[in-house]
Formats: structure tokens, C-alpha cells, sequence
């Protein structure tokens, strides 16, 4: 089919391929990356909350673990909650604002790809079906000009063209499927990331309130 077909059979060929190659690609990069976030998720639960306090926390945990990013986040966000314009909002208001934006960063990063995956899952079939209908086309044109159109000489050329939208399939099938199955484990790891910025804001916040309120008591007192 490569050396009797055109440049759109050709093309055809090409970007179904490309398709293939990076839905595989994708699907297998980000099983690792979740992979790497559950464990990640525990190592939290056995290092992060024996610490003394969420700096203490963060210190023990790894660089680039998602966990780690929310919980220096949270206490950055405690730490820099001055001037004349952040003084209009609460400190918890504050801190839920930095640490919501921390876990959409990481939902992001994870969520990366998956697009990719939906689009050649829907469109695949619909490239290999263009392909069958060229090859057909070219197939029945080349028919009618020899004006031998018996089964043998039909069946050869559109055979060939039919295996384009087999190939589109071939394509689409582990894309969609990928797809599902990575969106499905997403939630999971989500769900720990979300649990977590919960726990980390609650614990932030009760401990930058007494703060707060120590030091203003100590204010009025000198």
C-alpha cells in the first residue's frame, strides 16, 4: 500500500502513525508520573504529619513532590500576608486562596496529555476512514480506465484501502481506553492531593490565629 499509494494515502499513513506513537507515548509517561505521586502521596503520610511543625514537614519530603509545593505554598502564604492591599483580606481567606491555586497547579500537571489522548481517540477512525474512501476511489478510477473489472482486480486495491480504517481503529482503541483509565486514576491521586491542602490549611491557619493573637496581646501588654 506504501509503494503503490499516493501522497494522501501516504500522508494518511503518517499521521495516523504519529497518533499512535505519541497516544502511546503519553499513556506510558503518565502512569509513571502517577505512580510517582502515590508514592509520593505515601511517603507523606508516613514523614509529613510526625514532623513538629508543616516547615519541619515539607523539609522531609522530596523535591518536586506535589505535597511538598502545597505545603511550602500554605506557609508562604502565612508568612507574606502583608501590605496595604493583602491586609483587606483575611488571613484564612489568603491562605485558602494560595493553596486552592497550588492544587490546580497540580491538577493541571497531571491532567497534561490526557487531551491529546481524547482527540485522537475521536478523530483516528474518522483519518482511517479517509484514507479507505481515497483508496477506494483511486482503486475504482483506476478500474474503469484498464475496463477490467473483474473480482480479482476489484478485490486487491479495495482491500488495501480497507485497511486504512482498521488502522484508524487500531489507533483510537488504546487512545480511548488510556484515556479512561488515566482520568480514572487521576481521581484517586486528586483525592489524596485535595485531603492533604485540607489538612495543611487547617493546621496553617490554627497555628497562624494563635500567633497572631499571642502577638496582638502582647501589643496591648507593652
Amino acid at each position: 500500500m506504501w509503494e503503490h499509494g499516493d501522497f494522501v494515502n501516504k500522508g494518511t499513513l503518517i499521521i495516523l502513525s504519529l497518533m499512535s506513537i505519541g497516544s502511546w507515548y503519553i499513556i506510558i509517561t503518565k502512569l509513571i508520573d502517577q505512580q510517582k505521586v502515590m508514592r509520593q502521596a505515601k511517603e507523606m503520610q508516613s514523614k509529613f504529619w510526625k514532623a513538629p511543625s508543616i516547615a519541619a514537614g515539607s523539609a522531609q519530603l522530596k523535591e518536586g513532590s506535589p505535597f511538598r509545593f502545597i505545603a511550602e505554598t500554605g506557609t508562604k502564604a502565612t508568612q507574606h500576608h502583608d501590605g496595604a492591599l493583602l491586609e483587606q483580606i483575611d488571613l484564612s481567606t489568603w491562605v485558602t486562596m494560595q493553596i486552592q491555586r497550588s492544587v490546580d497547579r497540580v491538577q493541571s500537571r497531571l491532567q497534561d496529555g490526557l487531551s491529546f489522548l481524547a482527540t485522537v481517540g475521536s478523530t483516528s477512525p474518522f483519518i482511517g476512514l479517509f484514507g479507505t474512501v481515497w483508496g477506494i476511489y483511486n482503486a475504482l478510477t483506476a478500474i474503469g480506465m484498464s475496463g477490467n473489472a473483474s473480482i480479482d482486480k476489484v478485490a486487491g486495491p479495495v482491500g488495501e484501502a480497507l485497511i486504512m480504517t482498521a488502522f484508524g481503529l487500531f489507533v483510537a482503541v488504546p487512545a480511548v481506553l488510556g484515556y479512561n483509565w488515566l482520568v480514572r486514576r487521576n481521581k484517586t491521586v486528586l483525592e489524596e492531593v485535595r485531603s492533604f491542602s485540607a489538612d495543611v490549611h487547617s493546621v496553617l491557619i490554627s497555628g497562624a490565629m494563635s500567633t497572631s493573637n499571642a502577638a496582638a496581646q502582647a501589643k496591648k501588654i507593652g
